[in-house]
């Protein structure tokens, strides 16, 4: 909850950022360090926990049959994958590819394609790394640069400018 706000405030408002474009992608692709969580999941000791906004996003993308998946370059990938248990959302995701990496996270939508078969031009990518955006764009991937973790702002942005990819 932030300033009495609730994850349930969030999803319905994010319903309704989603309902209001035109177009919306089959595949929503999120990082997880500064992007769901606003720290290095190698460095949180316990009790992970979610940018305020961000459950309530993920809740509503899927209510409207967008599916979610996780790209993740950590050092730590077993702890990512304990933290999204901890935090009840391993379900909410159709792929999740954690692993270390030295390079943007092409590798990683290369496997996210290769599993789910839905082209790169049908996916939005939400990350904090700018050469991770940079490199994953160039694969046709909506990407969406988040500066303070994932939110309602970053997520309207992103919807429209898949959406006017589209057209």
């Amino acid at each position: 909850m932030r300033d009495g706000i609730t994850e349930e405030d969030v999803a319905r408002q994010a319903l309704a950022v989603i309902s209001a474009v035109s177009s919306l992608p089959r595949l929503a692709v999120f990082d997880l360090d500064y992007t769901l969580w606003p720290f290095k999941c190698e460095c949180q000791k316990d009790n992970p926990y979610l940018y305020p906004e961000a459950k309530g996003i993920l809740k509503a993308l899927k209510e409207k049959e967008v599916k979610l998946a996780v790209a993740s370059r950590t050092l730590t990938p077993d702890i990512a994958r304990l933290f999204l248990t901890k935090l009840g959302l391993t379900n909410f995701f159709v792929e999740m590819e954690i692993f270390p990496s030295w390079t943007p996270k092409t590798e990683h939508f290369e496997k996210i394609h290769q599993k789910t078969k839905i082209p790169f031009s049908s996916m939005i990518f939400f990350d904090d790394g700018v050469s991770n955006i940079q490199c994953v764009s160039r694969m046709g991937v909506t990407s969406v640069l988040v500066d303070d973790g994932v939110n309602i702002r970053a997520l309207q942005n992103g919807l429209a400018d898949f959406a006017n990819a589209k057209q």
